[in-house]
């Protein structure tokens, strides 16, 4: 068998039904799937037993461990050469295998990441969620719009890797803190390939409300300068940047107060930036001003996450 896909469940029976939709209309056929379900109380036991005439299909149910070891398990029970890994707010496009396989032959990859994009579908929130997660001038292109594919760092929503690369490095090391992060970094100094496969992308339904997205963001900004207890080099300078915009927001008051010239300029930058976001933001003026809001939201949380994680530290042994 080539391809193993392995999909974490906690909780999201209806998404993993649109998920395995999505992938009985494969054009590569060459696979299994994998659904770990890691302690949910809400199981998807029901619409993996639907899909089982339609799909290779293993179910497996485990108590809670973290999206990390459910990803250990699959990989545990997998019979392919070549394990993927998705999360189940995804929906992948028909011909995802069969570009990731051309991509594997060509470029001779042993493990790749792919970005990933907001179906029409999708609500307003969805979308302008996408577009700050994905957006040049808030990540950067980190997630999937960078000009060198072998600088990618995969990410667990859309990544893989060869058998060889599990059996000779072993799985992810933590159950939910950058744990994809850590092992994409353990994979290149172990002189694996791994790029940026751009044509492999997937629908990222991403969260459903603000409140959720800015938690999701201040865990990442967390996450961010925990995984430095694995890879000491995993923090760069470009992941500081959230902390120097959220100072600079907060740094705004006192310039005006001390020194006005300042926080005009301050202010000039801030508006220049809003702006270039607000006509880079597609759709319609609805969307690219919940654009503005989830692009200040996401940078905002994710520096204090970066803030409070250098200051009180995750607890884990």
């Amino acid at each position: 068998m080539r391809f193993s896909i392995i999909i974490p469940v906690y909780n999201r029976p209806a998404e993993v039904q649109l998920l395995l939709e999505s992938l009985c209309r494969q054009t590569f056929n060459d696979f299994e799937v994998i659904l770990v379900e890691d302690g949910s109380d809400h199981t998807a036991e029901e619409v993996a037993a639907a899909f089982g005439e339609k799909l290779p299909l293993q179910y497996h149910y485990q108590s809670n461990q973290g999206q990390g070891f459910a990803r250990n398990k699959g990989m545990e029970l997998a019979r392919g050469q070549y394990f993927v890994f998705f999360d189940s707010d995804c929906l992948i496009p028909p011909r995802y295998l069969e570009v990731l396989e051309q991509a594997i032959q060509s470029r001779q990859l042993q493990a790749h990441g792919g970005p990933d994009d907001a179906d029409a579908s999708f609500s307003d929130w969805q979308q302008a969620m996408n577009f700050s997660m994905t957006s040049l001038l808030t990540t950067g292109g980190i997630r999937g719009k960078m000009k060198n594919p072998a600088q990618y760092q995969a990410r667990g929503y859309n990544m893989g890797f060869a058998r060889e690369v599990y059996e000779k490095l072993g799985g992810f090391a933590h159950p939910n803190m950058a744990e994809d992060i850590e092992i994409s970094l353990r994979i290149k100094k172990a002189g694996f390939r791994l790029e940026l496969v751009s044509e492999a992308f997937v629908y990222h339904h991403r969260k459903n409300d603000f409140g959720s997205f800015l938690r999701q963001s201040y865990q990442f900004g967390r996450n961010r300068v925990f995984i430095r207890r694995f890879q000491p080099d995993a923090l760069k300078l470009v992941h500081l940047l959230p902390v120097l915009f959220l100072l600079g927001i907060l740094a705004l008051p006192v310039l005006a107060w001390l020194w006005p010239p300042g926080s005009r300029l301050l202010l000039l930058a801030y508006g220049s930036w809003t702006i270039a976001l607000f006509f880079t933001a597609l759709g319609t003026p609805k969307l690219a001003l919940l654009s503005l809001l989830t692009s200040y939201g996401q940078l905002l949380a994710y520096g204090l996450g970066v803030v409070m994680e250098y200051a009180f530290p995750t607890k884990w042994e």
